[in-house]
C-alpha cells in the first residue's frame, strides 16, 4: 500500500466529505419516530412473553 503525504490525505478526507448526502429533517425525524416505535413493540412483545413464561412456571412447581 503506498504512502501519502498528510496534505493529500486531507484533501482526498475534503473531497470524500463533499459526496456525503445528509438526511433531511423530516426524514430524521420520522426514522426516529420509525424506532421509538419499534422499541415500544418489542417492550410489549417481551413484557407479555415474560408474563407467559412467569404464569407457566408457578403452575408448575405449585
Amino acid at each position: 500500500m503506498a504512502k501519502t503525504s498528510p496534505g493529500k490525505f486531507a484533501q482526498e478526507v475534503r473531497q470524500e466529505a463533499k459526496k456525503i448526502t445528509w438526511p433531511t429533517r423530516k426524514e430524521t425525524m420520522v426514522s426516529t419516530g420509525m424506532v421509538f416505535v419499534m422499541v415500544f413493540l418489542a417492550a410489549i412483545f417481551f413484557f407479555l412473553v415474560d408474563q407467559a413464561l412467569s404464569t407457566a412456571v408457578k403452575a408448575i412447581f405449585s
